[in-house]
C-alpha cells in the first residue's frame, strides 16, 4: 500500500509522539508484558551495526512513528522490539495512541482496510516516507493458531495460566527475532 500523498504526519506533529520511556509511563495496561519483552529482546551485534548503516545511509531511517494501544498482544510484544532497534540504529522513536490518532492510523491500513497495530513507519532525514510494517511477523501470522488453542473450550480466567507461559517461551521469543529481520529486510529494501 502507498501512502497517501499530503500525509498528517508532518514533521511538527511527529514531534508531538511520545518517546518509549513517555508510553511506559502513559499506558495502563500490561506494563510488565511490555517490561518484559524489552528486556528479552537482545539485537545481535550484526544486526545492531546493520541497523546503524541503515540510518547512516544518505536516504536511511532516522525516525520511526508507531502506531498502537497498550491492551493489544501484538503491541506489548512488538513495540519493546522496535523500542531496541530505534536504540540500536539511533534513529528517533515516536509512539502514537491508535484510538487518539486515527488520522494517521487510516494513512496506514492493513490491506486498506484494517486498523492493524503495531503499525510502524519510517521516515529520513528530511521527513520523506520510506516504508511501513505492520502488526507482526509472518512466522507468528502461521503459528497464531497455537496462541488460539489455549482458549479453546475455557473461559480467559482458566486459559491465562497457560497464555502468560506462552508468552514467555520459545514461539514469542521467535516472534520478536522474526520482526527484528523482517523490519531489516524491509529498511534494506527501501532506505539505501
Amino acid at each position: 500500500m502507498t501512502q497517501q500523498k499530503e500525509s498528517v504526519v508532518t514533521p511538527g506533529r511527529f514531534d508531538q509522539g511520545m518517546t518509549y520511556a513517555q508510553w511506559m509511563d502513559y499506558i495502563k495496561l500490561n506494563k510488565p508484558k511490555f517490561e518484559d519483552n524489552y528486556q528479552n529482546t537482545e539485537l545481535s551485534k550484526e544486526d545492531a551495526q546493520a541497523f546503524r548503516d541503515l540510518a547512516a545511509a544518505p536516504n536511511g531511517p532516522v525516525k520511526m512513528l508507531v502506531i498502537g494501544e497498550d491492551w493489544c498482544p501484538d503491541v506489548f510484544r512488538g513495540l519493546p522490539v522496535l523500542a531496541r532497534i530505534a536504540e540500536a540504529g539511533g534513529i528517533e522513536l515516536r509512539i502514537f495512541p491508535k484510538d487518539e490518532n486515527l488520522d494517521i492510523m487510516s494513512e496506514f491500513l492493513k490491506d486498506g482496510e484494517f486498523q492493524s497495530i503495531p503499525t510502524v513507519v519510517f521516515y529520513d532525514k528530511d521527513h520523506n516516507y520510506i516504508c511501513h510494517w505492520i502488526e507482526r511477523p509472518a512466522i507468528a501470522n502461521k503459528e497464531v493458531h497455537l496462541m488460539h488453542q489455549i482458549y479453546e473450550g475455557k473461559s480467559r480466567e482458566e486459559a491465562m495460566p497457560e497464555l502468560i507461559r506462552f508468552q514467555q517461551g520459545p514461539i514469542w521469543a521467535n516472534w520478536r527475532k522474526a520482526t527484528v529481520t523482517e523490519v531489516k529486510e524491509l529498511l534494506e529494501s527501501h532506505a539505501r
